[in-house]
């Protein structure tokens, strides 16, 4: 394994930094991650991103809006937040949405430093109940990309500003704010250290645990990084892009699976225009599930008809056909 220590803390050279590593760098080859962003909401790849961040607060503290390769929940990244990244390979019964495999080895770290943290939900880590790391993946051609969070010494008021928190959310898991149920590591470790020593501590670890070798970036691999960033994350249109035109919209949190969020034009009981968002995850291009559906009457037996060759759950990890038919007729 690959050790990658980012030399910047832009979000948007970071994630253009994850997607170089992904798609160009040898592949015969794991690699792991540590980097920070500088005030930055990240959103998933299937957010409406409008829709996930406090826009006049976000705009006022000049917090940079990001969209990443994956999908899951919009999240806030500060320098007190330190985030990782695992990139491998499928394979040894690895699957992609595996979050424990990856999540395992930052548990364990922090074991080692006196912490007690658990593996939750679909893709938490928590402490004392509270959570302190959300985690999100990405696959394509047999590789897989898992990056998480750690809020050591985050500002956890920012973290409750910058987002907004759909009403569902707050029903479904009976809290009132983003505040009350995240939590910084630094409170419970047993040396009151820096986030710049944590930093330090976790890399000696992962190398001891490991044998993971340092890779320190080129300057072409910069240059090339630059024009990732430049071609996508520096854009509006991959950041913000067009807010869905629509008639109608449907919305529901799904078990192990997220929200996903329909937005429709009917006329006549045919569907003419249709998209998902949401904080779902899900590897296939969600156009291929929107062109299938195009067309067809709003009616169950027309839905299942468009829908028969169709795998779901490749666009939205654990929905079932079922459970789409219902979403777009309730």
């Amino acid at each position: 394994m690959r050790y990658i220590k980012s030399p910047s803390t832009d979000a948007k050279f970071n994630l253009a930094l994850e997607q170089y590593v992904f798609d160009r760098m040898d592949r015969s080859q794991s690699y792991f991650m540590l980097w920070q962003n500088d005030h930055a909401v990240i959103i998933g790849k299937h957010q409406n991103t409008i829709g996930e961040i406090n826009e006049p607060y976000v705009r006022e503290h000049h917090i940079d809006v990001v969209r990443r390769l994956s999908g899951g929940g919009a999240v806030y990244h500060d320098l007190g937040n330190l985030n990782f990244t695992f990139i491998v390979s499928e394979g040894d019964g690895l699957q992609s949405f595996d979050f424990s495999v990856f999540c395992r080895p930052i548990v364990q770290a922090l074991a080692h430093f006196g912490v007690e943290a658990q593996i939750n939900g679909r893709n938490d880590m928590t402490i004392a109940g509270k959570k302190f790391s959300g985690n999100s993946q990405y696959a394509k051609q047999g590789r897989i990309m898992h990056h998480g969070t750690i809020l050591y010494d985050s500002d956890l008021d920012m973290v409750s500003k910058a987002l907004q928190v759909s009403q569902d959310k707050i029903v479904s898991k009976g809290v009132q704010s983003v505040r009350s149920r995240v939590t910084n590591v630094r409170e419970y470790m047993k040396e009151d250290i820096p986030v710049e020593a944590f930093w330090e501590k976790l890399e000696q670890y992962m190398a001891a645990e490991t044998g993971m070798q340092a890779y320190t970036l080129t300057e072409e691999d910069i240059a090339r990084i630059r024009v990732i960033q430049q071609q996508r994350y520096d854009t509006w249109e991959w950041n913000y892009g067009a807010s869905p035109q629509y008639r109608i919209r449907k919305e529901r949190r799904f078990e192990g699976c997220g929200k996903v969020e329909a937005y429709m034009e009917v006329e006549k009981g045919i569907l003419h225009q249709l998209d998902f968002y949401g904080d779902y995850f899900g590897n296939g291009e969600k156009q291929q599930l929107i062109d299938a559906l195009i067309g067809s009457k709003m009616e169950e037996s027309a839905l299942q008809k468009r829908l028969e060759d169709i795998d779901v759950g490749e666009y939205v990890c654990h929905l079932t056909q079922k459970d789409l038919i219902a979403l777009l007729l309730q």
